[in-house]
């Protein structure tokens, strides 16, 4: 065991509150990376959690928690600590409750037993236990020495939002205790301070205020800070609270110097300096989460439980103890628990939650549907098909967290200039503070110049004096809060914005790249025309009407099961007529199809079959080469000895792809069909939505050359729109490949960007979205680098009182974070 141990990869999450920007993202990676065996960190500032892959065979779960803890950075209770895992046992001979008794407790004599339950009814049995202490199989040969035999046994997981969701209502729960714990001493202080100052002398106020400020400085409020820049410092570090530390301790240590020297106190400036962090910090809390609230609603929108059908009783269980081919029965009203395939019942569902469109969809036996989708009328009966993480709910929450924790190539940069920040910041301190001792004259002409209009400059502050409130000031000012949330703020909403409409982002890169793009690739089945045959066109000649020579053709249609047999069956029951039964029906390979009805001969079919009936087809003949010449699939109908017309069958164009293709020329870009279909009916599609480039004839390994051969034309800007399945090379050599599918069959693993629905203006709205984003994420980057570049040389001449410069570092966190709250306004729009 021990060998195998040293070969095994151990995937563990840390929950890890405070870290709520980029710049602690990198300590926390730069920490577990000086641990030997760390393979890879992905680090989530939208959920507060890191991923850490590490070989278990030279560290553990605590090794990695207590590297997070040098860095300065507080661990969520049991977070990472262990790795839990779940298996589901299917126990037929568990048929009481003294039998899951006594499973239960041979089950529980295993060490790493987290939760076990048990349910009879199914003979199941759910255990979550500890992965570095047992595995699945042990838990097994425990069920079987109890004396049961174990039918099966599968390994499953949990996607474990909820949690992620509790954790970080438990960090602003702590965020706001700290918060009124030091506003309440704080407050009292600058009670005091007024009278004290411009009014009468407070007897013992020095000894007063350094109480009062204490418990906010040293314990309740700042303790945490002060013990995250001492791990930080000493695990060779620098994070944002060693700025906060070194801007509020020197003052109230240099305050209780008034106790032995007559001096000005600094101890309410080191209290209102934490207190007004501690602001900040539960204000960036509640702003993170109002940006990440799309993925929030997601995660509460699955149904909890399901009722479904064992042994004919219905029974309602947890949705976690589902599985496939489960028959599950959903009431008007009801959510559906998991995705699966109607096998009774119609219905019309709203599932606006996976395709952003409000109007319900109709539903049938044999129709696919989406866990977490309501059912607005009518009782169903569902096979569910997929389970826990494999839902499509559970994939898009993965794919938008995914998206929210990714970087934009454009922050690298920013990232690299952001580590150094913190050390030149404590380097321009430690200048400050020097510089005013040697040369305190030089500042006195600017002192005297900012005492005209800004009330808190005093022209006759001595030379210590003036470089301890600079020094302190450049400190809290510099707090580079806002250059931390400037990109991941703008992907949070971003992301969520999109999965609300249907625009599934799984990257930051593709973010950015998006919004270059000059040429778009439309595969046509599927993504410009709907991908299924459906008629067209009813041709009747003298004598019949084109109601008869549909139902005609249906008739005979009906015993094939050909695709475009049925879309000629299917228009006719549409249009309300009958479909009566033909006798002696008969397939005529590569010709059509006849039988007859009323008495009387029916074919449908090619030419060949009306010329060996000896039928002529009259002035059919210039009809069917005009429809031929339109790509479409055209098929002669002849009752008895006679033509009676004809019925066309093609595969039409979406509502929306002409309006999608002229909007993206208003975007100024180059749009390219390229088909597998001839080039007749590619050329005449493309004529229909007003197509600047046709490539057919092309083969599914073609795609690739084809798109390499666009990119060495217009450069690497050309993003390719495909079905996501059989596109999967071509949408992987774009430089950004987007899947357009519909519902749960959506592709989501293999593209850039997943339209979850298979309209193509959705693919207008996701440049749309990259635009917008990546704009907000310059303009945060922009806004946050200008506040610091010119608030550190303001603050060093002394122009900036410390106080002052807590709140203006809190108001820049604030407003980079209400910048990005206005993409919600982002208008992504079409042209009609």
């Amino acid at each position: 065991m021990a060998s195998r141990a040293h070969d095994r990869s151990q995937t563990t999450s840390f929950t890890i509150p405070g870290m709520g920007s980029d710049h602690c993202a990198g300590l926390v990676r730069t920490s577990l990376y000086r641990l030997d065996g760390v393979s890879d960190i992905q680090t989530n500032i939208a959920s507060h959690r890191a991923r850490v892959t590490y070989d278990e065979g030279k560290l553990s779960a605590a090794d990695l928690k207590a590297a997070i803890e040098r860095g300065g950075y507080e661990v969520e209770d049991g977070a990472g600590a262990k790795t839990s895992r779940n298996v589901r046992l299917t126990v037929p001979g568990m048929g009481s409750d003294h039998c899951a008794g006594i499973i239960s407790m041979s089950i529980r004599r295993v060490p790493g037993i987290e939760k076990l339950d048990t349910n009879i009814s199914n003979h199941r049995v759910q255990v979550t236990f500890d992965a570095g202490q047992t595995d699945a199989q042990s838990i097994r040969a425990a069920v079987e020495r109890a004396g049961y035999e174990v039918d099966a046994s599968e390994e499953y997981q949990t996607t474990g939002h909820t949690s992620d969701a509790a954790s970080e209502d438990r960090y602003l729960a702590r965020a706001w205790k700290r918060l009124w714990i030091a506003a309440i001493p704080a407050t009292l202080i600058m009670v005091l301070m007024g009278p004290h100052m411009f009014w009468q002398p407070i007897p013992g106020y020095l000894a007063i205020v350094a109480v009062l400020a204490f418990p906010v400085v040293f314990l309740f409020g700042g303790w945490a800070t002060h013990v995250s820049a001492w791990r930080s410092l000493t695990n060779r570090t620098a994070n944002m609270d060693v700025l906060i530390s070194m801007g509020s301790l020197p003052p109230y240590l240099i305050g209780l110097l008034g106790f032995i020297y007559q001096m000005t106190s600094f101890i309410e400036m080191a209290a209102t300096i934490m207190t007004f962090h501690l602001i900040g910090r539960y204000l960036e809390a509640r702003a993170k989460g109002r940006a990440s609230q799309a993925i929030k609603r997601l995660i509460t929108m699955g149904a909890k439980t399901a009722t479904v059908l064992r042994e004919g009783d219905e029974v309602e269980v947890p949705v976690a103890e589902l599985q496939p081919g489960d028959i599950m029965l959903v009431r008007p009203g009801a959510k559906v628990p998991t995705d699966g395939d109607i096998v009774d019942g119609n219905s019309h569902l709203d599932e606006s939650i996976a395709t952003g469109e409000s109007v319900p969809v109709e539903k049938g036996p044999g129709d696919a549907v989406i866990g977490a989708t309501i059912n607005k009328e009518g009782l169903l009966k569902i096979r569910a098909t997929r389970v826990g993480a494999d839902t499509f709910l559970s994939q898009v929450i993965k794919l938008v967290e995914e998206a929210q924790g990714s970087k934009v190539p454009i922050q690298e940069f920013a990232d690299r200039l952001t580590g150094y920040f913190v050390p030149a910041v404590l380097v321009i301190a430690l200048g400050t503070f020097v510089t005013w001792l040697a040369f305190a004259d030089i500042f006195q002409p600017i002192l005297h110049w900012g005492a005209g209009f800004l009330p808190w400059v005093n022209p006759d502050i001595s030379p210590l004096m003036g470089a301890t409130l600079a020094m302190i000031a450049v400190l809290v000012i510099a707090c580079p809060c806002a250059l931390g949330l400037a990109t991941p703020t703008a992907l949070m909403v971003g992301s969520g914005l999109g999965a609300e409409r249907g625009v599934l982002i799984r990257s930051g890169e593709a973010i950015q790249t998006l919004k270059d793009i000059k040429v778009v690739v439309l595969d046509k089945t599927g993504t410009i025309t709907r991908g299924k045959p459906a008629l067209t066109d009813a041709v009747a000649l003298e004598g019949f009407d084109e109601e008869a020579v549909l139902r005609a053709a249906a008739a005979v249609e009906a015993g094939s099961e050909h695709p475009l047999a049925q879309a000629i069956v299917t228009s006719a029951r549409e249009r309300g007529l009958e479909v009566p039964e033909v006798t002696k029906f008969k397939s005529l390979t590569a010709r059509g199809v006849q039988g007859e009805l009323d008495g009387e001969t029916v074919r449908v079919g090619s030419r060949r079959l009306l010329d060996e009936a000896g039928i002529s087809l009259g002035d059919l003949e210039e009809r069917l080469t005009a429809l031929e010449t339109e790509g479409k699939t055209a098929m002669l109908v002849a009752v008895g000895e006679r033509a009676a017309g004809l019925v066309a069958v093609a595969d039409t164009i979406k509502e929306d792809s002409k309006a999608a293709i002229a909007t993206m020329h208003d975007l100024g870009i180059h749009v390219v069909m390229v088909t597998g279909d001839n080039e007749r009916t590619a050329r005449h599609v493309a004529r229909q939505v007003g197509l600047d480039e046709v490539m057919a004839g092309v083969l599914p390994e073609g795609k690739v050359d084809a798109i390499r051969a666009l990119q060495d034309k217009h450069g690497q800007h050309v993003a390719m729109v495909g079905d996501g399945i059989n596109d999967a090379p071509a949408l992987k050599q774009a430089n950004v490949g987007i899947a357009i599918g519909a519902g749960a069959d959506v592709a989501i693993e293999a593209a850039d960007v997943t339209l979850v629905t298979g309209e193509l203006t959705r693919v207008v709205e996701a440049i749309q979205l990259s635009k917008a984003t990546f704009r907000k994420i310059v303009e945060n980057l922009f806004w946050a680098w200008a506040y610091n570049l010119a608030a550190i040389p303001v603050a060093a001449v002394g122009l900036l009182h410390p106080m002052v410069g807590v709140i203006a570092m809190t108001a820049s966190s604030l407003s980079v974070i209400g910048n990005s709250l206005l993409l919600k306004r982002a208008k992504l729009e079409v042209r009609k």
